[in-house]
């Protein structure tokens, strides 16, 4: 683990609660969890990457019925999800290192997750992604919109560090087509005086 990620894992273990209540709602991710569930089989497995304490994409897919993979690598909010997701699975894993068997997944979520991760490695995760998915499964994904690097000290009011990196969302767009994923849509997602970009990718089918 680097030791930006090692930052990452430790804001998000001193903030997890002040990020997201155990009773948040799903705020904005309501429409894309919406538009995800339309385009999954019954029963689908689905990897959450970057899952944080399972709140809300988790907890939303593992109540309509889909096995739910969660990824992250902060201890507390792993924690939490496995107490308020009784139903997911939650593996504590470096995403850079993770690896995964070749088309488990009818979809890979991945929502503030990229932009934490080390930009060199980046593409690399991204091509790991596209083989874990199956045949016409789908990666919904926000990805920096303007290229930066950077830390915030006092995060969120807080008395940790957070530490982001990320291109621009032409560059994601370029990665995730190298990757082999069809890209459908993409979209500014705004957040302060900037914003990330969302992008819904698929794998071509056989």
């Amino acid at each position: 683990m680097s030791e930006e990620t090692d930052l990452v894992r430790r804001g998000y273990n001193a903030l997890s609660y002040r990020y997201r209540s155990d009773d948040a709602d799903e705020g904005e991710y309501t429409r894309w969890l919406k538009v995800l569930q339309s385009r999954l089989p019954t029963r689908a497995s689905v990897l959450d990457l970057g899952c944080g304490c399972g709140i809300p994409v988790a907890r939303s897919l593992a109540a309509a019925g889909h096995e739910v993979t969660g990824v992250d690598i902060s201890d507390v909010q792993l924690q939490r999800a496995r107490r308020l997701v009784p139903t997911g699975t939650f593996v504590q894993a470096d995403a850079m290192t993770l690896d995964l068997p070749h088309a488990t997944f009818d979809a890979v979520v991945c929502l503030y997750t990229l932009i934490h991760m080390p930009l060199d490695q980046q593409p690399g995760l991204i091509e790991r992604i596209a083989t874990w998915l199956r045949p016409s499964g789908w990666l919904l994904a926000t990805t920096g919109w303007e290229a930066w690097t950077g830390t915030e000290d006092n995060w969120l009011g807080g008395t940790a560090t957070m530490w982001w990196s990320h291109t621009d969302a032409t560059t994601y767009r370029s990665w995730l087509q190298k990757a082999g994923l069809e890209v459908a849509s993409q979209e500014f997602v705004p957040e302060g005086n900037s914003g990330h970009a969302l992008f819904w990718a698929r794998k071509p089918s056989d």
